[in-house]
Parts: C-alpha cells; structure tokens; sequence
C-alpha cells in the first residue's frame, strides 16, 4: 500500500482553470489533467525562474519530489501543444497560502488571505460581491485544514 501524498504549498488558486486551443469546441477535445502541485511547480521554476531546491523548499516538499512534478507537468504541458489537447487544471494534495477573488461587478481580481475575504471592497468601484477562485477547487475562506488552509 503506497504512503500517503503530503499535502504541497501552493501560493493561490491559478487564475484560469482551463486552456485550449482556439476553434475548436472544448467538448471535442480531449482533456490532459495538470494537478495544482503540478502547476505551481511550472509557476515557480518556469515562470518565477527558480532553481528546483528553492522551489521544492516553497512548496514544502524535498528536490526529487520537485523534480518529478516539473517534469510530469512539462510533459503534459508540451502533449498538449503538440497534439492540440486541453489542458484542465484540478486536483491534488495541495493548500493555498493565499487567495484570489475576482469582483462580481468590474471584475477586477484581488489578491487576498482566507482570514479577510469576507471584509474586502473591491478598491476599483467598492464592491463586495465576489467570486473566491479557491473553490473551483474544492477550497474556501470555511475550509479548516492544514494552516487554516487545507482541503474541506
């Protein structure tokens, strides 16, 4: 029987769940998963140019699990580009440092922590309705876990 997975620190929700080519309806194409943990590992060492042990250390996980995550999601990433899949990111075993919220009104998107989602204004036309990006994925400004953070 396989260990358990230890939950991986991730900054926030990604923004955006899902991307696909452009042109062709999303339900003629097939999806490739790309997990949370799988995606902050692209952020950090692709977009933020981390070297894998200082990102392996901000997600709380050791250098060989890092690299096997960057390595899986660049795989997945570059099967998708070539082949014209979709990419649907979801799942894993992951807690959200912070979040993000996105304002029902102007839509404007607001970097926020758990704690002060429901004592926010939107600073662009003074909103308060809003979409918490957190729980497309299964996670909310309610969910205990882990840091205050975790899973429901």
């Amino acid at each position: 029987m396989p260990r358990p997975r230890i939950e991986r620190r991730v900054k926030e929700p990604p923004r955006f769940q899902r991307f696909k080519p452009v042109g062709i309806p999303a339900r003629l194409l097939e999806q490739i998963p790309l997990t949370l943990d799988e995606f902050e590992a692209l952020r950090l060492a692709d977009y933020n140019d981390l070297e894998h042990e200082a990102a392996a250390n901000q997600m709380e996980i050791s250098r060989p699990t890092f690299t096997r995550l960057i390595d899986a999601a660049r795989k997945k990433v570059a099967r998708a580009l070539v082949e014209g899949k979709e990419i649907f990111i979801m799942g894993g075993s992951v807690y959200f440092r912070n979040n993000i919220i996105r304002c029902l009104n102007c839509g404007t998107i607001i970097q926020t922590d758990f704690e002060n989602d429901a004592t926010i204004k939107c600073p662009n036309c003074g909103g308060t309705e809003f979409v918490n990006l957190a729980q497309q994925f299964g996670f909310g400004k309610f969910n205990r876990g882990r840091r205050g953070h975790g899973r429901r």
